[in-house]
C-alpha cells in the first residue's frame, strides 16, 4: 500500500503537506560542500518535475553502492511493462512521439510545436496517454492536421486508427470506477481483453480456490486475462518466456548481479526467490519471496520490486509493475522505531469492536529511507511512504515493512512555499499551528498510517479478501481506514508520553485542520470543473472528511464559513471530532472485517465521489494566483559506474539529469526492451 504525494502543496492520503510548515519558499538547498542544489527541473501544464538527492552516498561501501546500482538497473529494466499495462497502444505512441521530437527540423518556435512538446512531456510523466492521477485521456492542444504534418515531416509511422485515438473519445478513461459505465468496458487499462465482461471475470476467479483458505493466493496479480482461440478465459502470465518476458529477462539479469553483492544471506535468499518468481510466475513463490523479504531486515539497502499495487485494476486483482531502491536513514529510523514498538498498544486501545482487533500485531518494522532510484508505478510520480506486502494473511502472520521516503519528502518541502496555506486556512491561529507543527504532524501521520493503520484490524474467519468482498471499493476503503487510524491517534497524549511530540494537543489540532481543509476543499484543484472523484486516495480523503462534517452538524463540530465571498472550514470542537473519527474507523473496520459490500459502497458513493460544484469553481478560481503546478514528480539521479581494465567496478558516481527530456529519451533508448506488440 502506498502513501502518495502528487503535489507540492497537497498530500494525496490526507496528511497535511509538509511544505505548509515552511516559512521560506526555496527551491535550492546546499550540499556538504556548499554548492547549491536546484530541486526544480521544469514545469509544464499541471506538472512540476523535481530532482532529489542521495545524501550519505559517499558513506556507503563500494559493495553497497554496487548493490544499489544493480537494483536500480533492474527496476528501470521493467519500465516498458508499466507503459504497456497502462494502455495497449502506449509503446507505439511513445515511439512515434519520440521520433518526431528528435527528428523534426521545422519551426520549433511555433505555438503548435510547443504544445506538442508539452503533450509529449505529459505522456512521459504519466507513463502513457492517460493522466497519472485523474485517469482521463490527455488531449493534445494541437490539431490532428498539425500532427499529420509532423508524422510526414519526420517519416514517422503511426497507424490512422491509433492516431485517431489521440484526438477522439475512444478509451477516454484508464481506470473507470463508475459501475454504470462498466468497470471493464469503461477502462482502457491493458489488464483484460476487450469484450470480457465483469461477470465473466468474477466467475473465472471464483473457480480459483487456494490450497489453504487461510492463506489465499493472490490470483490474477501477475497476468492479463484474455480469451483464447476457443473463446475461453485464460491468463497470459507476466514472466520469463511469457508476456513481458523480454523485459523480465533483463530484470532477472540485473537481480542476479545484485544477489552476488547482497549484504547478508537472508537478503541474498530473498533476491533469489524474487528471481525465481520472475522466471516462473508462480504466485506461491511470490508469497515465499514476500515472507523472506520481510525477514531480511539486516543491512543498509532494501528494495521493492514486482507487480504490486492493484489500484489500476478496477476489479483489484492485477498489480502494476514498480521498483524502488532505498538506503536506510539511520537517524530518522531510530526516531520512528518508537511508533513501531508501540503497535500493539495502539491496536489494544483502538475504538474497533473487540472481535476485530488483532491479539498479536506481528513484526511491524518502520524505517525512514533515502531513495536511490524509482521505476514503473513509482516514477516519475512517486509515493512518500510504502507499507508492504499487501497480502493480509502474510501481514497477520509475518508482519510488514513500512518505509517513509525521507529524501523525497525533503525535496517536496524545499521546492514549495506557504502561500496556498495562507489562502485556504481559516485564520492566523490555523496558519501558526501549521507552521509550527505541520512537519512533525505529517511525519507522524505517515508513520501511523503505514505502521499502525495498515497493520491493524482483522478479517472475520470465513470472510473473503477485500478485493473479493468489497470489489472496486476495496482500495479507497483500506486507505481511508489507515488514514482514520492515524487521525484517531494524532490527537492522543500517548504521542507525548512516547516522546514523539512536545504538545500532543496542538499537533493533533494542526493535523485535523489540514486534513479537513484538504479533504473538503483544497484537493479539488486536481479536478476539472464538473468531474467526479475517481482516484482512490482522493475519494478516501473526501468521504472521511464529508462523513465527519455531516455527522458533526448537530453539534457544529466543523463549521462552514463564508467570508468576503470565500469559503473556509473551522473546527470548533477537536474532542468531538476525535470521537467522530473513532466512530467512523470502527464502522470501516466492521465493513472490512465482515465484507459488507453494500455498506462500503454506500459510504464511498454517498460521501466520496460527488463534488460540490459551486465550491469547486471557487477553489479553482482562488488557486489561479499560484503558479506552482498541482502535481509533482521526479527525475532519478544517474548512477554512473567507473570500471578498471578488467571491467570491474571501482567507483560509482551520482549525477543529475539536466532535463526531463534527457532522462526520458535515455530510458527509451537503453531500457526499451519490449516489442511494440505484446
Amino acid at each position: 500500500m502506498k502513501l502518495l504525494k502528487a503535489a507540492g502543496f497537497f498530500m494525496t492520503v490526507g496528511v497535511s503537506v509538509i511544505c505548509n510548515a515552511q516559512v521560506a519558499n526555496t527551491a535550492v538547498s546546499k550540499t556538504n560542500n556548499e554548492k547549491p542544489f536546484d530541486f526544480t527541473v521544469e514545469q509544464f501544464a499541471d506538472i512540476k518535475v523535481l530532482r532529489y538527492q542521495i545524501p550519505g552516498w559517499e558513506n556507503l561501501t563500494l559493495k553497497e553502492q554496487e548493490l544499489v546500482y544493480y537494483l536500480t538497473q533492474a527496476g528501470t529494466a521493467g519500465r516498458d511493462i508499466m507503459w504497456d499495462q497502462n494502455y495497449k497502444n502506449n509503446l507505439k505512441i511513445r515511439k512515434a512521439l519520440e521520433q518526431i521530437y528528435v527528428s523534426y527540423k521545422g519551426d520549433k518556435k511555433s505555438t503548435d510545436w510547443k504544445n506538442f512538446e508539452i503533450y509529449l512531456k505529459r505522456v512521459w510523466f504519466s507513463n502513457g496517454i492517460h493522466h497519472h492521477y485523474s485517469n482521463e485521456k490527455i488531449k493534445p492542444d494541437f490539431s490532428k492536421e498539425y500532427f499529420a504534418g509532423l508524422l510526414k515531416a519526420t517519416k514517422t509511422k503511426l497507424s490512422p486508427e491509433i492516431t485517431a485515438i489521440l484526438f477522439n473519445n475512444e478509451d477516454s478513461k484508464k481506470v473507470n470506477l463508475d459501475e454504470s459505465k462498466g468497470l471493464l468496458a469503461g477502462s482502457a487499462i491493458n489488464f483484460y481483453d476487450k469484450g470480457i465482461t465483469l461477470q465473466e471475470a468474477e466467475d473465472f476467479y471464483k473457480k480459483q480456490t487456494s490450497p489453504d483458505p487461510k492463506k489465499p493466493v493472490s490470483y490474477g496479480l501477475n497476468s492479463k486475462l484474455v480469451k483464447n482461440a476457443k473463446g475461453q478465459l485464460d491468463e497470459k502470465v507476466w514472466k520469463s518466456g511469457g508476456m513481458y518476458g523480454a523485459a523480465i529477462d533483463k530484470i532477472i539479469f540485473w537481480l542476479e548481479k545484485a544477489k552476488t553483492v547482497a549484504e547478508n544471506k537472508k537478503q541474498g535468499d530473498a533476491i533469489g526467490l524474487l528471481i525465481e518468481y520472475y522466471r516462473t510466475g508462480s504466485l506461491k513463490t511470490w508469497d515465499d519471496y514476500n515472507i523472506a523479504w520481510l525477514h531480511a531486515t539486516e543491512g543498509n539497502i532494501d528494495y521493492i520490486s514486482g507487480f504490486i499495487e492493484v489500484y489500476n485494476d478496477p476489479l483489484g486483482y492485477r498489480g502494476s509493475y514498480e521498483g524502488v531502491v532505498q538506503i536506510k536513514d539511520f537517524d530518522m529510523s531510530a526516531k520512528m522505531e518508537v511508533v513501531s514498538k508501540s503497535a500493539q498498544w495502539f491496536e489494544d486501545n483502538s475504538p474497533l469492536m473487540p472481535e476485530h482487533k488483532k491479539k498479536n500485531v506481528v513484526g511491524v518494522s518502520y524505517k525512514t529511507v533515502i531513495v536511490a532510484g524509482e521505476s514503473g508505478d513509482a516514477s516519475p510520480s512517486t509515493p512518500i511512504g510504502v507499507n508492504l506486502p499487501n497480502a493480509d494473511w502474510i501481514r497477520a502472520e509475518h508482519g510488514s515493512k513500512s518505509v517513509s521516503l525521507g529524501n523525497i519528502i525533503d525535496a517536496y518541502s524545499k521546492s514549495s512555499g506557504s502561500g496556498k496555506l495562507k489562502e485556504f486556512a481559516n485564520d492566523e491561529e490555523e496558519i501558526a499551528l501549521a507552521k509550527q507543527y505541520g512537519e512533525i504532524g505529517d511525519k507522524l501521520h505517515t508513520a501511523l498510517h503505514e505502521v499502525v493503520g495498515h497493520a491493524s484490524g482483522q478479517i472475520n474467519e470465513g470472510v473473503g479478501t477485500p478485493k473479493e468482498t468489497l470489489k472496486s471499493y476495496a482500495s479507497t476503503l483500506e486507505e481511508g481506514r489507515a488514514d482514520l487510524v492515524g487521525l484517531y491517534y494524532l490527537y492522543n497524549p500517548k504521542l507525548q508520553e512516547l516522546g514523539l511530540v512536545d504538545d500532543w494537543k496542538k499537533v493533533g489540532m494542526e493535523s485535523y485542520d489540514s486534513y479537513i481543509r484538504n479533504g473538503l476543499m483544497t484537493q479539488l484543484v486536481r479536478l476539472d470543473l464538473g468531474a467526479n472523484i475517481e482516484e482512490a486516495h482522493m475519494r478516501n480523503r473526501q468521504w472521511v472528511s464529508a462523513w465527519v462534517f455531516e455527522k458533526g452538524k448537530k453539534d457544529n463540530v466543523i463549521e462552514k464559513i463564508t467570508r468576503n465571498g470565500k469559503t473556509y472550514f473551522n473546527i470548533t470542537d477537536y474532542d468531538k471530532l476525535h470521537d467522530l473519527f473513532g466512530q467512523l474507523l470502527r464502522e470501516v473496520q466492521r465493513i472490512k472485517s465482515e465484507g459488507d459490500y453494500n455498506a462500503g459502497k454506500a459510504l464511498v458513493e454517498n460521501y466520496g465521489v460527488k463534488v460540490d460544484q459551486k465550491l469547486h469553481a471557487e477553489v479553482l478560481e482562488r488557486n489561479k494566483q499560484f503558479p506552482s503546478a498541482p502535481y509533482s514528480g521526479f527525475v532519478n539521479p544517474i548512477l554512473e559506474p567507473k570500471v578498471d581494465a578488467k571491467g570491474k567496478i571501482i567507483s560509482i558516481e551520482v549525477k543529475q539529469p539536466k532535463t526531463f527530456a534527457e532522462q526520458m529519451l535515455d530510458y527509451s533508448k537503453n531500457f526499451g526492451f519490449l516489442p511494440l506488440e505484446n
